[in-house]
């Protein structure tokens, strides 16, 4: 065994920095953190705000493998990643492996190379307490903030809700761009373009320099323009020049990755990680643009040997933010030679990394603007056209350019017709169109993360995460919203005459934007309306500065806790128990036929339309939303055409059939059978014909592809991607197989290995009893229904070995079950049944629409 014992945080991490430290060395990971709070309870005590970590039951094993290598090695080098996060998992492994001072080193290194490894052994510091402290202060925090609040949630509104500092701040944000977005008023003026031609017949494109408000003011213009000669009024030629970008930090490659090539934050990180593990480029999280001295000197070579010693400008970038973590590098390749690697997907976001920091390094871009001012002194205003040359492309030879989600999708810079001033030119067309103006765009992920940097909201590790929870959450989506039709008008001038016409114009449609689901809006209203201090932007952001503060030793990050929670917690007492329970309602009017009121809310199963109130005598009746239907814009009409589902049709081949909507989309109901109606298209409209097609497509898509030992198997895509199916089993698809064209023997191979696993999966089962013994990833465990339980260890405290776990009767397992839940095997008490509610009830001669409950509003600090 090596005397010395090198922990780092990742597998892949580990073999990399094995290879460059030899046999003297023994590497192993911890796989992330070794110990948190725990999962069940809050694991702190606010009197003190001392955390009660634990080792998690799947890292046990591997602390016990680490203690024992701990005990051969001479000294421990902890070596996990430069970052609070990184140095919060030295300190947790330096406490839990019992490790003495003179015992350890931490070493720390922002790039996975030779050189970086051997410079960090020779220069190992002490574990930083104030980094370690500033980790603690930040999940200890979020924790309590999670904790206290998301019980409000589930009282207030409905259970299974949850909320978190920067997530509830993530959501407000989207919310409030939805609402925005809701409440906006597009204005109508017309925008005037012309083509007009030079002696040559070249084509010159310009922009009228003021738009109309009124459309009979761009007709009179165009009326005038049509007996006007137009001349070349101004020439006027600039020089320009474009800078590069500075190199990556975790935010602005976020934002990259996602306007080049698309990708989500959380694969952008994901990719990341793995370049950095695999040595290619430096540490993945950082907040700094600035690049070390032989990285500047590696680009200045590579940028000179590739394009020429003219495209070399070496420089440094200093970081504006002034809450910037850690004396890190920006985030850049470790070797300026390589330039592309194997794996495609790895090579995508490793080519953008490359290119970016070289360009970095590279001259300015020339240009030259030319504007070239076009009309007549007895027609204002003029036109005006716009122009430019790339003269040198300095940085855009490695970079190119790429647009921005909020530029305009005009864009005037092309090159332009030699002309002088005087010169008279002729119009080819002139043409005033009716253009609309647009509310501020919805929030892409990328989009999203430049908000939240902006702000000062969460830092480089928290961003994929948050984005991932508020979805995971269902506070957020990215549903597609099919757009609107409008009329515009277009008058053309060509050729002397004028034309009008009107056209139709999609707009508001949106793919791949973040929307507010019913239930964020509802969490979040009640979130501001009760929390506003913890949902304020700015004190999000002044957190988020108490940390920093922490890091660099000007705060103790016990009193920063203290001062927080004294003012937090008497607002989660007053919150709980004077706010009014919230739903979202909104009444949309009353309903022609019964004279009740009709209300848009959410419910237990989400978002509904209630036909009555909860206090009348006769029950009220109820409607699930649509797909793409939400009740803060759902009208009355729409409301109460969701009534008329479920209908029925007529039978087909025996079997009833309807049409409805559930907690999974709109249906067709054949038999016992529910098929899904195809997005988009309205299940009112779904007829005998079209129900039958549904029905029809259905059965083809299940009837047999192919047998096993004589028995059907059949085929599908679910939630999990594609599957086969045999018998009750379901069988995953992997995708080296060609899923459209499966041959027996792919058939065979998947279902065999299938069966196999399943066979090895049970080490005893009791179906009538549904408990089982199975393996699994971390071991045998005990299943009762859905619910998973631990295995005791034996009377000497030693593990159960498998064959042992054969032997064990029922009667033990039930008893180590009620161990772990004493309630497990208690009987259920039967709920009362409920009367059926009908669709429709007889109409009432009043139509009254009751007054609004006046809600007795939160106490206040």
């Amino acid at each position: 065994m090596s005397k010395n014992l090198v922990i780092v945080e990742s597998p892949a991490k580990a073999k990399t920095i094995q290879k460059y430290l030899g046999k003297d060395f023994d590497v192993k990971s911890s796989f992330g953190h070794i110990r948190d709070l725990p999962k069940k309870g809050m694991g702190i005590d606010l009197a003190t705000f001392s955390p009660d970590y634990e080792v998690s039951a799947d890292k046990k094993k591997l602390v016990t493998e680490l203690k024992a290598a701990v005990k051969k090695a001479e000294m421990v080098w902890l070596a996990s990643d430069e970052d609070r996060e990184g140095e919060a998992i030295a300190w947790h492994l330096a406490d839990e492996l019992k490790l003495k001072p003179e015992n350890r080193k931490r070493i720390v290194f922002h790039e996975i190379t030779k050189n970086a490894i051997l410079k960090a052994i020779d220069n190992p510091r002490d574990i930083d307490q104030n980094l370690v402290n500033a980790q603690q202060a930040r999940r200890l925090l979020d924790r309590i903030v999670g904790f206290e609040m998301s019980p409000v949630l589930w009282k207030k509104i409905k259970p299974g809700l949850s909320a978190g500092r920067v997530q509830s701040v993530a959501v407000r944000l989207i919310v409030e761009r939805e609402k925005e977005i809701r409440e906006f008023t597009p204005k109508a003026s017309f925008k005037l373009d012309g083509i007009f031609l030079n002696n040559a017949e070249q084509e010159i494109a310009a922009k009228l320099k003021k738009d109309f408000d009124k459309e009979e003011d761009a007709e009179k213009f165009l009326e005038k323009a049509r007996t006007t000669e137009f001349k070349v009024l101004n020439v006027e030629t600039k020089p320009g020049t474009r800078t590069a970008s500075a190199p990556f930090t975790t935010s602005t490659l976020q934002q990259e990755a996602s306007s080049r090539l698309g990708y989500n934050v959380t694969n952008t990180m994901r990719l990341a990680q793995r370049l950095y593990e695999e040595g290619y480029i430096t540490y993945m999280r950082t907040d700094s643009v600035n690049l070390s001295q032989e990285a500047i000197e590696g680009a200045k070579k590579q940028i000179t040997s590739e394009y020429g010693a003219e495209y070399s400008s070496p420089r440094n970038y200093t970081t504006k933010s002034a809450s910037a973590q850690e004396a890190h590098e920006a985030i850049r390749p470790t070797d300026f030679g390589v330039k592309s690697i194997g794996d495609a997907q790895l090579n995508r976001l490793y080519q953008l990394i490359y290119r970016r920091t070289l360009a970095s390094q590279m001259a300015n871009a020339k240009i030259e603007k030319t504007v070239i001012e076009i009309g007549n002194a007895g027609l204002n205003p003029h036109f005006e056209a716009q122009g430019e040359v790339i003269i040198f492309d300095g940085f855009l030879k490695a970079y190119g350019i790429v647009k921005t989600e909020d530029e305009d999708e005009e864009n005037n810079e092309k090159l332009l017709p030699k002309v002088k001033v005087g010169e008279i030119l002729t119009y080819k067309t002139i043409t005033a169109t009716e253009k609309f103006t647009r509310p501020s765009a919805r929030y892409t992920e990328a989009g999203l993360v430049r908000k939240l940097e902006e702000l000062g909201i969460g830092r480089p590790s928290t961003y994929a995460p948050t984005i991932q929870t508020i979805q995971n959450r269902e506070y957020v989506d990215k549903r597609e919203i099919e757009p609107q039709t409008r009329e515009v008008v277009k008058i053309s001038l060509a050729k002397d005459k004028i034309k009008k016409v009107v056209l139709d114009e999609k707009f508001g449609g949106d793919k791949n934007k973040f929307l507010p689901t019913d239930i964020g809006e509802v969490v979040n209203d009640f979130l501001t309306d009760n929390f506003k201090e913890i949902l304020d932007y700015g004190f999000t952001a002044r957190v988020e500065e108490s940390f920093d503060e922490i890091a660099n030793g000007d705060q103790k990050w016990k009193e920063m806790m203290t001062d927080f929670y004294s003012k937090f917690h008497p607002r989660i007492a007053d919150v709980e128990e004077n706010a009014d329970r919230a739903n979202g309602d909104r009444l949309l009017g009353v309903d022609p036929k019964t004279g009740k009121n009709v209300h848009a809310r959410i419910g237990r199963f989400g978002a509904m339309i209630q036909i009555g109130e909860t206090e009348d005598e006769e029950k009220p009746t109820f409607a699930s939303l649509m797909t793409g239907q939400n009740i803060a814009t759902i009208t009355l009409e729409e409301a109460l055409e969701l009534f008329k589902l479920p209908f029925d049709l007529n039978e087909f081949e025996g079997q009833t059939v309807s049409v409805g909507v559930g907690r999974f989309g709109p249906y067709v109901k054949w038999g016992e059978t529910y098929i899904s109606i195809p997005k988009g298209e309205d299940p009112l409209s779904v007829d005998q014909k079209r129900a039958e097609e549904i029905i029809h497509e259905k059965k083809k898509a299940d009837a047999p592809i192919a047998t096993y030992k004589g028995e059907p198997v059949t085929k599908g895509t679910g939630r999990f991607g594609p599957f086969i199916k045999y018998k009750s089993i379901f069988v995953n698809v992997p995708k080296k197989y060609d899923f459209d064209n499966l041959s027996q023997s792919d058939i065979n191979e998947l279902i065999d290995a299938k069966l196999e696993k399943e066979a090895n999966r049970y080490i005893q089962q009791w179906e009538k009893e549904k408990i089982s013994i199975e393996n699994g990833r971390w071991g045998p465990f005990v299943k009762f229904g859905k619910a998973m339980f631990k295995i005791p260890k034996k009377n000497d405290d030693t593990k159960y070995e498998g064959e042992e776990l054969k032997d064990v009767s029922l009667d033990e397992v039930k008893k180590w079950i009620t161990d772990q839940d004493p309630k497990a095997f208690a009987e259920k008490k039967k709920p009362a049944a409920k009367k059926a509610t009908t669709k429709t009830a007889a109409a009432k001669k009043t139509t009254t629409v009751k007054k609004a409950v006046t809600k007795k509003p939160a106490a206040k600090k």
